[in-house]
């Protein structure tokens, strides 16, 4: 059974132009030399690992992944895709030849086959749900039967597809896919931070929302971590005290409770657990004699994100960010 594949023309399809003129596709990892003798996977993976020590096993996987796919699995006869970002066209045609190892098309890209192009595809053609399945961003990767037979017929007709309305609401789906991912991994981030960096990443939102913080030294601090106000010294109201927790275990309401035991009337206090919270401990600030905010890293992450722009440079530092523009 015939098999389609993407092979990526480099970044911003800086090698489509060499690909359509020499009928051929190319992809990197030249450092390692000829696959032509690495009939397995284990032994471009060995191969690879030996040239790329500093390399951790997921990036060697990755790269041991894409070789072996395009130096032994894909076959003549194979349907193929690159695509011109610029353009915004996909060329389209069937794998022509085996293997081999040629530097002629692209220094940088010597693990060559040649390809005989069927033609040209503009994107405004494809089905909302077939531009969402080209969307990855690996160097080599397969295509889905419906996704090829969408290309093969905007190829033939060049003729938009009909609207799809479940694959239009399926794009509504993928941008919130990436949103959610973006927060797990922000999520991921502050976990892999020391105690006394997330404290200081707490102390910096505290100063983007307005405040002016003084943040303990490690040791005892009496129930408080940062002490957030209008004057830096808490003489101003409001005074908000901080306790931060960074730990797996969830946080009980005996904890809750010393907080609030070392805490004056007229303080606002403010509880952060990476944690979380039990239900004991949320019961206990809810009837806290002063107002207790507890903040879990979802909050924490929520909140960081809200005030970015404002956060000074060594609190962006902590936990740096890119900003993704999407469609609205």
């Amino acid at each position: 059974m015939k098999q389609a594949w993407v092979v990526r023309a480099e970044r911003g399809g800086r090698l489509y132009d060499a690909f359509k003129e020499k009928s051929a596709i190319a992809i990197g990892w030249g450092e390692i030399g000829s696959l032509a003798d690495l009939k397995t996977r284990d032994k471009i993976a060995t191969r690879v690992a030996a040239t790329w020590p500093e390399w951790k096993p997921q990036a060697i996987a990755m790269a041991t992944g894409q070789l072996h796919r395009f130096r032994s699995e894909m076959k003549v006869g194979d349907r193929v895709v690159t695509y011109d970002p610029g353009r915004r066209v996909y060329l389209v045609g069937e794998v022509a030849g085996d293997y081999r190892w040629d530097p002629s098309v692209d220094v940088d890209d010597p693990n060559v086959r040649s390809v005989k192009w069927q033609g040209e595809v503009s994107r405004d053609l494809l089905s909302a749900r077939s531009r969402n399945s080209l969307g990855a961003i690996s160097t080599l990767f397969q295509l889905s039967v419906e996704v090829i037979e969408d290309l093969l017929r905007a190829l033939q007709s060049q003729k938009p597809a009909i609207k799809d309305a479940a694959a239009e609401i399926a794009e509504d789906d993928v941008f919130k896919n990436i949103l959610e991912k973006a927060i797990e991994f922000t999520k991921d981030r502050v976990h892999a931070l020391d105690w006394s960096d997330l404290q200081e990443l707490v102390a910096g939102l505290l100063r983007a929302m307005g405040y002016k913080t003084r943040v303990s030294p490690a040791g005892a601090d009496r129930g408080k971590d940062i002490v957030a106000s209008p004057d830096g010294f808490g003489f101003e109201a409001p005074r908000i005290v901080v306790e931060v927790k960074h730990r797996q275990g969830a946080i009980g309401a005996q904890a809750i409770r010393s907080f609030l035991g070392g805490r004056h009337p007229q303080d606002k206090g403010l509880y952060v657990s990476t944690g979380g919270f039990s239900k004991d401990a949320l019961y206990e600030a809810e009837r806290a004699s002063i107002p207790l905010s507890l903040m879990t890293i979802d909050d924490l992450v929520e909140a960081v994100i809200q005030n970015y722009d404002r956060l000074d440079i060594e609190t962006q530092q902590l936990l740096p960010l890119k900003r993704i523009y999407w469609p609205a």
